[in-house]
């Protein structure tokens, strides 16, 4: 008996000296190790300080906003702005909370909040428009809310695999972030707190490139960023309690009219582990990708004058795998061209 106090002692005071080590080694990691540098610009609306990234010189071209996904933030979009900047001007931020911008700690924040703070933003930096929309994922409905707030500063709209108002209830997946995934991005913002995040990064951790075609640098910077604050995290979970509020509203915003419409499909939604869980959950994964293909079409049809182009990738190597960004890149320049000449007629 006394044996096995002594060993329950031994490992009891063993967790607790291994629990202390990794609490100091985590708060040295946080107190010493380089800061994340944001490549863009701060920028303060209304004592939030967002970033922004603005390239490309202001010509006759209608200026290109760009807004990421849910998951998603301005290093992502590193392929669509390369292959756009040489021709228009082209803007891409990220949204409140978000990457390296600020979070406003609002109670509530409504569906209409985030395009009221990007027009504030895009006046602050001095852009005018007009402007043509690109929303990659959830970017669209965030797009849709914007032209509808302001339909005279919106000549074009791009969706890029986007999200569709009704997905959810369409779909077998019936929300943004599983309940699963929650609690692990919950766990992680306690542990990036803590700086322990850090520490495993940049001694076990996987690889920083990706391989998903991005740059090592921005692999680089997103490890470097979601090491140092648990921010990165609660903002998904932030994102994920407005997502039905957000598509809920992009789907009450207006009919497009005669807008110029891009819309860029995705034809791989789901890999094979995916495929097969659903198949052992009596779920046919053909069937909810035809079901995609159909939201994305209805998305054309919220225009008149829309076009829609399918293309042999996934939701994320859409953008950025550089062979598919320079494809949307061209088409996007032509679009722009096209409403160029519309305006001189």
């Amino acid at each position: 008996m006394k044996l096995t106090l002594k060993i329950f002692k031994f490992v009891g005071k063993l967790l607790a000296g291994i629990l202390i080590l990794l609490f100091f080694s985590g708060l040295c990691y946080r107190i010493f190790s380089p800061k994340p540098v944001p490549p863009g610009k701060l920028v303060d609306v209304n004592g939030t300080s967002l970033h922004v990234r603005a390239e490309g010189e202001k010509k006759s071209l209608p200026t290109i906003i760009i807004e990421a996904g849910a998951h998603s933030n301005t290093d992502m979009l590193h392929w669509l702005a390369e292959g756009l900047k040489n021709n228009t001007r082209v803007i891409r931020y990220d949204r409140d909370g978000k990457w390296f911008s600020e979070s406003s700690n609002k109670d509530h924040i409504s569906p209409e909040f985030y395009a009221h703070q990007l027009h504030e933003l895009l006046e602050k930096i001095g852009e005018k428009p007009p402007y043509l929309l690109v929303g990659h994922s959830m970017g669209g409905p965030y797009n849709r809310i914007f032209r509808d707030l302001y339909p005279n500063e919106v000549e074009g709209m791009v969706f890029i695999d986007s999200s569709h108002p009704e997905q959810w209830k369409r779909l077998a997946q019936k929300e943004l972030v599983p309940k699963e995934q929650t609690k692990i991005l919950k766990i992680g913002s306690i542990l990036a707190d803590l700086g322990i995040l850090g520490i495993y990064n940049n001694t076990l951790g996987k690889a920083v490139y990706q391989g998903d075609g991005l740059p090592i640098e921005v692999h680089s910077r997103s490890r470097s960023l979601t090491s140092n604050s648990g921010d990165v995290y609660r903002m998904f979970l932030r994102e994920n309690e407005l997502n039905n509020e957000v598509l809920k509203r992009a789907g009450k915003a207006k009919d497009l009219d005669s807008l110029p419409v891009l819309v860029f499909t995705a034809t791989e939604q789901y890999k094979e582990s995916q495929k097969k869980r659903y198949r052992k959950e009596g779920i046919d994964p053909e069937k909810e990708v035809q079901l995609w293909f159909n939201m994305q079409k209805e998305l054309k049809e919220l225009s008149s004058n829309g076009k829609q182009i399918v293309m042999d990738a996934s939701h994320g190597t859409i953008i950025t795998k550089k062979e598919n960004a320079d494809i949307i890149s061209k088409e996007i320049l032509l679009l722009s061209e096209k409403i160029e000449r519309e305006n001189y007629k």
